[in-house]
Order: C-alpha cells, then structure tokens, then sequence
C-alpha cells in the first residue's frame, strides 16, 4: 500500500508538471473563469499559496455587501473579481481591495454564476416566468454587447471555443450560442428545467435536467449523444476527468459514467439530496450534500475514503494545493487527504460556492455579502 501511493504521488507530480508546461505564462493560468474553470473539475493546480499548513491563519482582507443573496460562484479573472447577486445586478469588483469597479442590472434575479472569456463576462438572470436573460457584457466596463432571451437563466454558463452554452428554467432547453454575436447555434428541448451548468469537454456538451437525466450532446450540433437517468432533479453540474462523468442528484446518489457511451461504473448512495456540484482533484471525488456531509471517494471505484458533517446543506466545493473548501452554514477548509478541519468561519447567514486562487478564497454569503480571505502580508 506505501508504494501504491509513492507512486500516485509522482504520477500526480508528473502531471502537474506536465499541465504547467501546456499553460501561458503569468497570473493568468490561475484564473478562475468560470464555474467549472478550465479544466471542468472546480480544482484549481496553480494555488501554490494556501495550503494545508496555512491555510488556518485566513482572515478576511475585505468584505463587499450587495444587499441581497449572493451565494453563486465568482469568477477571477485579471485581478477583477466577477459575482451576481439577486438583487439583479452583477458586480466587477477589485480582487486586491472589494472596491466596485462596475455593476449592470439585469431584468431579474441572478443566480448564475458568471463566465469570463476575452473580455466578455456572460451571465444569467431569472428563475420567475416571464423573464430571464443570458447576458454578454465588456469584462472593463461593464457595457452591454448582446443579450439573449433564455426564458430564466438560473444555469451558470460554459464558454468554449467561441460557443456559450447555458440551460433554460422555463421552456426546458439547453442552448449554444455564438459568444461575439449571441446568436443561436443550437437547442436541445429536455423534458423539464435545467439549473446545472454545462460541462464542455473533448467536443461534448454535460448537463443535467430537473427531468431526471444527465444527457451528453455533441457541443457542434447539439445532438443527443446519450442520456443517462439519474433517478431525480438534477440541480447539480457535472464534473468531467479523464472520460469519466461525475454526477448527484436529488434523489441521493452520486454517479460515475463513461463519458463516451454513459454507461455506469459506480455509484455511491448518500443519504439525502444532493444539490451542490462535484469537485475532483488527485484521482478523489469532493460531493456536498443536503445533509451537511461531505464525502471523498476514490474517482476510480466509488470507495469512500472519508467523510466531514458540516453545519448545514453543503454548495458546490472548490479544491486547491490539498485543500478543500466548502460553504455549509460556514465556510469551511478540510485537509483533502483525511477530511480534518483545518479552519472555518461564519459568513452572514451561510457561504456559497468558493473559488480559491492567488492566495485568496472568494465566497458570496446569503446576506448578500461577497468576501475574500488571505493570509497576513509576509504570513507563509
């Protein structure tokens, strides 16, 4: 067993060395764009800052109040921190100080975590019938470019390859769009609404539908490619690695498919909903549930590996540099190899979804509070 896992250390040490070369120098590779990031796993490879043995001495470097909920997950980008709120309005706000760079109001509430590509931000709004937009706006200065009617846009959206992919609330549909002019390409009619994010990987589009599927589309045609039934809502998104999808759902089950033909190859019973998206880092599955728990499960045989009870219903989790951060009724950072608590704080009425990078974990917090936590300056 000791040799078994000196050799997953190199092989994940060689693949870490092997995922830097293929990035751009510079900050940039440790952006979090969107809600999935880059790699479609919510793992961020390039912290290098927090970690297992500091990441107990965060304290918050400043705190920016929008005034209503705004758990969705932020994106990083270029030192500009992008959030909603369900006040309507979405936020560019300064990553070094939480001073307001810009904000836009939207026609509804946005629950949609924003997307950040070539200096478009794309965002949703609205869960209520009768509106809901998917928005692209100038990532500088907020300005409007184009919006697209999606009939509630409570789904976070994807951006890849020129193409934006979100899901509808209302009219039930999963569509892709032209990310310069907002034109449609595509849509796909699945049987009921869709919350969860898209994940866009190797040409295939995954998203789950409150109509009890995970379908897999082709990302150019929007063709079905295979649907698998999870069994209930699906309100979590998708994680995709190594051509494996993994999946929860409402009903209590957490899901590994081929990601080429959708067939099973485990599953894990947990003992509730399971609302929050999976993270996956270093061969383990990171899965929130209603429940407050947090399981980690070995990504190849579903083996739980440990499990953590937090405070309340766990959000969608963010890993980086060994650690695990979640937002339950606080915000949490758990030793990623054993599940520890190694530090926790109480945000407003709750924390959201984080993204960590740089040195810092964002999090918006149900007051309506988005808020950053690094260490001191010359801390290590």
């Amino acid at each position: 067993m000791k040799n078994i896992r000196i050799l997953a250390l190199i092989l994940c040490a060689c693949f870490v060395s092997v995922a830097r070369s293929q990035q751009p120098a510079g900050k940039g590779r440790a952006n979090w764009t969107q809600f999935h990031r880059h790699n479609m796993m919510r793992w961020n490879p390039y912290e290098h800052v927090l970690n297992v043995h500091n990441v107990g001495k965060l304290q918050m470097k400043w705190s920016y109040a929008t005034g209503f909920i705004a758990t969705n997950s932020p994106a990083l980008v270029n030192g500009v921190v992008y959030v909603g709120s369900q006040n309507r309005n979405v936020y560019a706000l300064k990553a070094s100080t939480g001073a307001k760079l810009w904000s836009y109001t939207t026609n509804n509430n946005v629950q949609s975590a924003p997307a950040v590509a070539k200096g478009v931000v794309y965002v949703g709004s609205g869960d209520e019938a009768g509106g809901g937009n998917l928005y692209a706006l100038k990532a500088s200065t907020g300005t409007l470019l184009w919006s697209y009617n999606g009939n509630g846009v409570a789904s976070s959206p994807a951006e890849a390859n020129g193409v934006v992919y979100f899901g509808s609330v209302h009219d039930y549909n999963v569509y892709a769009l032209n990310s310069s002019t907002g034109a449609l390409l595509w849509s796909y009619a699945t049987g009921d609404s869709v919350y969860s994010s898209p994940a866009v990987k190797n040409g295939v589009v995954y998203v789950g539908s409150n109509d009890g599927n995970l379908y897999a589309l082709d990302a150019t045609t929007g063709g079905l490619l295979w649907s698998y039934p999870v069994g209930a809502p699906g309100f979590d998104s998708p994680a995709v690695v190594d051509g494996v999808v993994y999946t929860g759902s409402t009903g209590g089950n957490l899901y590994a498919l081929n990601a080429a033909t959708g067939a099973l190859l485990w599953s894990y019973p947990v003992p509730a909903a399971t609302y929050s998206s999976p993270a996956v880092a270093n061969g383990v599955v990171y899965a929130g549930s209603d429940n407050g728990n947090v399981y980690a499960l070995d990504s190849g045989t579903g083996v739980l590996l440990w499990s953590y009870t937090g405070s309340n219903g766990v959000n969608s989790l963010a890993v980086a540099n060994g650690v695990v951060y979640f937002g339950s009724g606080k915000l949490y950072a758990l030793n990623a190899k054993t599940g520890v608590k190694l530090w926790s704080y109480t945000t407003g009425s709750g924390a959201g979804s984080p993204i960590v990078a740089n040195g810092v974990v964002y999090v918006g917090d149900y007051n309506g509070n988005v808020d950053a936590f690094g260490l001191k300056k010359g801390q290590k």
